[in-house]
């Protein structure tokens, strides 16, 4: 009876030296360390290869001066339509603001008396020229794409001006406005696409009245 006590107790004691070095390492008492970190970064996962591609856009030059001349259709009212053209000089006093004078003229027709009267003229000289000095605003610069690889500068511009206009033998005090579109072609060469309005008030029929003479001008514009 002794004997099977004896080897009951060998029994438990092995197998409870067993459980402990077993459960050592189970909650966290072993002596075991964890293996050092690799001092090697990670690869990259992501190799990105971005085709960089050189566009060279026109900019307008450091002169702030802008010389050019225009061309285009003046209707002036009760005297028909007919070419007018002329020459306008800008300063860019900032990006957004810029002053411009500008100078036109243009042929006055029969007008609706006339042709029916037969013969009979109101006024003689019927040349209409005008002079403006007018304050613009670039209220919405932009950029053109043509093709894959040009890119042109442009403006929206609202632009309006006081002035003075000679017709009928008379010089009579004037107000333009007007809204225009400039493509800057090369470096120091601009493309413009202007209308107008050019009122002044006047008396030929009897009763004074004020005229609106609408215009529509194609110009090429040099910086310097």
């Amino acid at each position: 009876m002794e004997s099977r006590f004896r080897v009951l107790f060998l029994i438990t004691a092995m197998i409870s030296l067993t459980g402990c070095a077993a459960t050592k390492n189970l909650f966290g008492f072993g002596n075991e360390e964890a293996p050092p970190p690799s001092a090697e970064p990670p690869g990259q996962v992501v190799d990105p290869e971005v085709e960089r591609r050189e566009i060279k856009e026109p900019r307008i030059d450091r002169e702030d001066f802008e010389l050019g001349a225009f061309v285009g259709i003046l209707n002036i009212e009760d005297f028909g339509s007919d070419v007018v053209y002329g020459a306008k000089l800008a300063y860019h006093v900032t990006e957004g603001f810029f002053v411009e004078a500008s100078v036109g003229q243009s042929e006055a027709g029969l007008t609706s008396f006339e042709l029916l009267s037969g013969g009979a003229r109101l006024i003689e000289d019927r040349t209409l020229t005008y002079y403006n000095l007018s304050l613009g605003y670039n209220i919405l610069p932009g950029e053109v794409f043509i093709g894959e690889g040009r890119a042109y500068n442009t403006n929206l511009y609202l632009i309006a001006g006081l002035g003075s206009t000679r017709f009928a033998d008379d010089d009579r005090f004037s107000v333009s406005y007007g809204a225009g579109y400039r493509f800057l072609l090369t470096d120091s060469v601009a493309l413009h696409l202007d209308f107008r309005d050019h009122l002044y008030d006047i008396d030929l029929f009897g009763e004074e009245k004020t005229v609106h003479n609408l215009e529509g001008t194609f110009g090429v514009t040099v910086f310097f």
